[in-house]
């Protein structure tokens, strides 16, 4: 007998976590174009928010740094990391895989037709900079996700743009029960560039074998994604029966929640009104940005940043919601300013995936004494600063080299180098 879990899988911060500003859209990493990262506390940062994780009872899992400079994709594009612009080069050793929410998008297996759990590499097409993840993810993946029981899919072919699960959400009575599985995508948004293409979600559905009477296509507003929503994770989330989103987070809402209704009558939308909480207040929190999950003790959790709860009117909704004894029934804080400071919060940081963790590589599952060695490593290899003027120096590039290799030879993963 399986027994189904949802298991965060985080990603590492990598060695070359710098701010580069590559991302247009994303206004937190435009906005720190040209500071000093700190590779080694960001790191340090995301180790410990996985600590929580597993004090919550939850199942945690890790997904390891991308090699950096990413000289293959450099070779074919005819140059080399000394050879290439000072653009290029920043695109080449960017870190920006530890977002792993787009490393794939995830259906579990009650979801399809076939009984398995299908994942599908995203292309991250839109930025050049992600655009060269996806073979070294689904290296990844093939690997932790090698037995039977899943599908692991490669990506979507351009010119339809896919983000991975941050533009996915998944609405069930509980995780290991067939559920709704909603694709939101972009049409426009003015100054900035929709992402994810309604395309790309269709094609994901068709190779996951999902039921189409249970599979939602939802619109993205405009209004978001113009306000710096690049993602719709950064306005909305879901958990088990509970879809937690802001108020301008959809084109037509009120479509979105009587589609939602008609399929599953219990689920519990937890929707944040503008009047309270501007897009502005959401984004620059990353209120939405959170981990919504279920820990052990079954009260369904809320995981924000620390800007969360600096941010006067988003704390405030949030203890009055909790005052008000609404589904969701707790709020924890974790410190992840280096991944803040780049536009990625907490549910950045992780893919979701619903699983028997038996039937995962076990060198993906991570437990305390996992995130201790993991963290010595960092400690250890990990550059302490990493200034913009640097992104070029061969010494950085042999460092960043080095500390990746000894992550994988203390996690025997030696075969992704």
């Amino acid at each position: 007998m399986t027994t189904l879990r949802e298991i965060n899988f985080d990603g590492i911060i990598g060695p070359s976590h710098n701010y580069a500003g590559l991302s247009p859209g994303n206004l937190a990493a435009t906005a720190n174009a040209g500071a000093t990262a700190h590779p080694r506390a960001a790191a340090l940062q995301g180790i410990a928010k996985m600590r929580a994780n597993l004090a919550l009872g939850l199942v945690q899992g890790v997904l390891l740094p991308h090699p950096r400079p990413d000289h293959e994709w450099l070779d074919r594009l005819h140059t080399n990391y000394a050879d290439a612009d000072a653009v290029m080069k920043a695109r080449a050793l960017s870190a920006s895989a530890m977002w792993a929410a787009n490393a794939a998008t995830v259906s579990p297996a009650p979801d399809c037709a076939d009984g398995r759990c299908h994942l599908t590499v995203a292309n991250l097409m839109t930025m050049p900079h992600r655009s060269h993840e996806a073979p070294a993810t689904l290296a990844q993946l093939r690997l932790a996700f090698a037995h039977p029981a899943f599908a692991v899919h490669d990506a979507i072919p351009a010119p339809f743009g896919d983000e991975g699960a941050a533009n996915h959400m998944r609405l069930a009575t509980r995780h290991d029960t067939a559920g709704i599985e909603i694709f939101v995508y972009g049409e426009a948004g003015g100054r900035f560039p929709a992402r994810q293409h309604v395309e790309a979600s269709r094609a994901i559905a068709r190779a996951h074998r999902l039921d189409a009477a249970r599979v939602l296509y939802v619109q993205q507003s405009e209004a978001a994604i113009a306000a710096g929503a690049f993602h719709n994770d950064v306005v909305a989330v879901a958990n088990e029966g509970v879809l937690f989103a802001h108020e301008q987070a959809f084109a037509n809402p009120n479509g979105v929640y009587e589609a939602l209704r008609a399929i599953l009558p219990e689920v519990a939308i937890v929707e944040v009104p503008a009047a309270q909480v501007s897009l502005d207040d959401a984004i620059g929190s990353y209120l939405f940005n959170a981990q919504l999950v279920t820990p052990a003790d079954g009260g369904t959790t809320l995981i924000v940043p620390g800007e969360a709860r600096d941010h006067p009117r988003v704390w405030r909704w949030l203890q009055a919601h909790l005052a008000g004894n609404g589904p969701i029934r707790r709020v924890e804080v974790v410190n992840v300013r280096e991944s803040m400071a780049n536009g990625g919060g907490p549910a950045c940081l992780r893919l979701r995936v619903v699983a028997d963790p038996a039937t995962i590589d076990p060198r993906f599952l991570v437990d305390t004494a996992t995130l201790d060695r993991i963290a010595a490593v960092v400690s250890e290899h990990w550059p302490e600063s990493l200034p913009a003027a640097a992104i070029g120096d061969p010494r950085l590039i042999e460092d960043i080299t080095a500390a990746r290799r000894a992550l994988l030879s203390a996690l025997d993963l030696e075969e992704l180098a």
